[in-house]
């Protein structure tokens, strides 16, 4: 009974020290940072640039694919029927693609509503009360679901069928641009995020080298990588932290100088866009992954340069 207690109180004694190592770390690392102001500043703000450039291409995009507008809407596939198409067959036609797996919606349009809205919209509603009868043809407007193209097929083939008008072409392209800047997008982030890697690693570098005596006595008096390695892993740790809140920051300065200039543009169009950035779970992934990026890049070059300088023995 006597041992299994020294035991644990050796466990506990032993992770206390552990802990103690880690706090006395996290913290003298701060400091350092702390009494270095402009190098400290300088290290930051370029991280911080190298963060902001992809995210901000992101949320560009992001923000492209909602004043693109609705996407369902941009699908509508315009089904203009043969003038001397009676309305009763062209509800009957909207009932039948009504009931087809590929079609989501249909609406009917005909040329009595046609012509009232046309009168609305147009201002010529003295010219219109001129011409005898309705010119307008029936109009269904289909929302596909899923893949078109083999509705389109079926569309085509109707008998009752006088003209189809679809935004395939305009849709695809603007897809393709999309998918390009989404590729961009990770490309430039890739490389963004390996020159903050190697900002942080040689600043931490840099710090390794100021201190490299009282390192050498460390390895000398046995103390083992780990321990010498975390103020630095901390040090680069509080660089990523710094960066991806100093990034974030500037998004939001980004944000706030272009909404109005953005607002008026959108009410020129009739859209009631505004800028979307990023939410609190995209926030806080920036700040994760700011911060991993500092640490892993001071753990790289800390275990590089421990290894070059470990004591052999003679």
């Amino acid at each position: 009974m006597s041992d299994a207690k020294n035991s644990r109180a050796q466990a506990r004694s032993g992770f206390g020290i552990w802990l103690d190592q880690h706090l006395y770390s996290f913290v003298s690392s701060l400091g350092r940072t702390v009494r270095r102001p402009w190098a400290t500043l300088l290290t930051i703000g370029v991280m911080a640039v190298a963060f902001v450039l992809p995210l901000g291409l992101w949320l560009a995009l992001q923000n492209v694919g909602h004043f693109a507008g609705d996407v369902q809407q941009s699908r509508e596939i315009d089904l203009f029927l043969a003038p001397d198409t009676p309305v009763a067959r062209a509800q009957a036609l909207a009932e039948a693609l009504r009931g087809r797996d590929d079609v989501a919606r249909v609406e009917l349009r005909t040329p009595a509503q046609g012509l009232a809205e046309f009168r609305e919209r147009s201002g010529l509603g003295a010219s219109l009360d001129l011409i005898d009868g309705n010119p307008l043809p029936s109009v269904l407007v289909v929302v596909p679901e899923g893949d078109e193209s083999r509705l389109i097929t079926a569309l085509e083939a109707l008998p009752e069928t006088d003209l189809l008008q679809h935004d395939a072409a305009w849709r695809e392209r603007l897809a393709g641009w999309m998918g390009f800047g989404k590729r961009l997008v990770w490309v430039l982030a890739a490389l963004f995020g390996l020159g903050a890697l190697l900002v942080v690693g040689n600043t931490v570098r840099l710090d390794i080298q100021s201190r490299r005596e009282e390192i050498g006595v460390l390895q000398l008096l046995g103390a083992s990588d780990g321990f010498i390695r975390r103020p630095f892993v901390y040090l680069g740790a509080w660089y990523g932290l710094a960066a991806g809140a100093s990034a974030l920051g500037l998004l939001t300065l980004a944000a706030l100088a272009l909404r109005d200039p953005l607002a008026a543009l959108a009410r020129s169009y009739g859209s009631p866009f505004a800028l979307v950035g990023l939410d609190a779970v995209g926030a806080t992934a920036v700040i994760v992954a700011a911060t991993v990026i500092g640490w892993l890049g001071a753990w790289l070059v800390t275990g590089h340069f421990l290894r070059q300088t470990r004591p052999t023995a003679t």
